[in-house]
């Protein structure tokens, strides 16, 4: 069967969770993590959680079980903590939760965002994966980043990497 095919076939509306990942920021404040919420709705998705969590390794990975024990999503896309400075845990705390990594989706958002911002890119951490029944996307806090892997990787292929995960 064909990309086209699998694509035509996956699930039109998922239940998303977004989790933002800030120290300074709180709910109200939260510009990525609610365009982010904004764009599920408008892509059909409905959003059965929304948080903001501090930096640090137990806070972000504790959301994420947490989150996924009570909403059950399909998917949960996770805005901030994936710079490089010491704060920056998202990554740590989420990828030994995953039982598979997708790691194009590193890659490809690293080369997205070279075309975008050049060699800053090089600082620029994201991660995708699967945590037993849901997608899990990590990606940088900035309204940019969000909009850069949601729109450009993230959203085209949510139904189609769901549909993977839900029957094979």
């Amino acid at each position: 069967m064909s990309t086209k095919e699998h694509k035509s076939k996956a699930p039109k509306n998922l239940k998303v969770a977004v989790i933002s990942v800030s120290t300074t920021r709180t709910l109200k404040e939260d510009k990525s993590g609610h365009w982010i919420a904004k764009q599920l709705k408008k892509e059909g998705h409905t959003v059965v959680f929304h948080q903001v969590v501090p930096d640090k390794t137990y806070a972000v990975s504790s959301a994420l079980k947490t989150c996924m024990e009570a909403n059950r999503p399909h998917a949960v896309l996770i805005t901030g903590g994936t710079g490089i400075s010491e704060k920056d845990v998202t990554i740590e705390a989420v990828k030994p939760l995953f039982d598979k990594e997708l790691t194009a989706f590193a890659a490809l958002f690293a080369q997205l965002s070279y075309e975008e911002i050049d060699s800053a890119a090089l600082m620029s951490r994201a991660l995708g994966g699967v945590v037993g029944k849901t997608a899990v996307f990590c990606m940088p806090g900035s309204l940019k980043a969000c909009k850069l892997a949601c729109n450009s990787l993230i959203f085209p292929e949510l139904g189609h990497i769901v549909k993977h995960i839900y029957f094979g």
